[in-house]
């Protein structure tokens, strides 16, 4: 019984130590966001001054122009998660359901490249993307976005179809279902909670993304949410710290609101491939 108390402690203790670990930088953006450009000083503020955040949010919005960047970036992460998670689910049903041969060797191959950092990518992307007119341009974003996303989306996928039980297929099969048939009415039925967890996971991922936003882009209607907010930083001198930390708070809501409406097909997909 004892132990049990101290083992219930110690749980409590790290969960809130790594709160606090989260919530102290959260505090820290929206504190300083809520000051009033013209009255902010040289230290940051842990405690609010005023309250101009609104203020803040609007001057981001027109300087960087977020508006047309969030745009952009809602097309990016829409289009190329479920590019993604639409690919990923195929290649999972492929390689955990149907009689493939080396399944284990094709999952290696395609989550191999989650493992790669993405900067080994940009020079020749870079350079294939300006030979195929593809540089600057919506489409040539969401390609890369798509490609990159496969990997851990498959991952999920993979992991969730193999979890499915094998005797649900065998009767399909017997029934005489065709393995086409099979996918789309009773695979992606099943897998519905992992696909809208994929697709979070790869939307979040892609609308932090500003590696390949400043790499690929140079247009003002063409460049990502997160390019726009980085000329914006570069520009702070000018603006003030709370106007940058007011445009970060503006295009984090759309995670955030994606995040917890999808809160309980993500929760559910983490306990079925965990």
């Amino acid at each position: 019984m004892l132990k049990t108390s101290r083992g219930r402690i110690l749980r409590n203790t790290t969960v809130i130590l790594l709160a606090l670990v989260w919530a102290v930088p959260t505090w820290l953006v929206l504190s300083n966001a809520i000051v009033p450009a013209a009255e902010y000083g040289s230290s940051p503020h842990w405690w609010p001054q005023g309250f101009a955040l609104f203020d803040n949010m609007s001057q981001a919005w027109n300087k960087a122009q977020l508006g047309p960047a969030m745009g952009n970036s809602l097309l990016y992460a829409v289009t190329s998660s479920l590019m993604a998670v639409l690919f990923a689910v195929m290649a999972a049903f492929a390689a955990v359901v149907m009689p493939v041969r080396h399944g284990t060797l094709w999952f290696w191959l395609i989550y191999s490249g989650a493992l790669l950092p993405l900067q080994v990518f940009l020079r020749p992307l870079f350079l294939s993307y300006a030979n195929f007119d593809l540089y600057d341009t919506q489409l040539g974003l969401v390609l890369v976005y798509a490609a990159i996303a496969v990997p851990f989306a498959f991952f999920i996928m993979r992991n969730y179809a193999m979890t499915m039980p094998r005797e649900v297929v065998e009767a399909a099969r017997m029934d005489g279902a065709s393995w086409w048939r099979l996918f789309w009415q009773i695979h992606v039925p099943l897998s519905k909670s992992a696909m809208v967890a994929a697709f979070v996971f790869q939307f979040v991922a892609v609308w932090n993304d500003m590696l390949f936003g400043i790499t690929l882009s140079t247009s003002g209607n063409i460049r990502p949410v997160m390019a726009a907010l980085a000329e914006l930083q570069g520009t702070y001198v000018s603006v003030g710290p709370p106007v940058v930390l007011g445009g970060a708070i503006l295009v984090s809501l759309p995670t955030v609101v994606l995040f917890f409406s999808a809160q309980r097909f993500f929760v559910n997909s983490l306990k079925l491939t965990s």
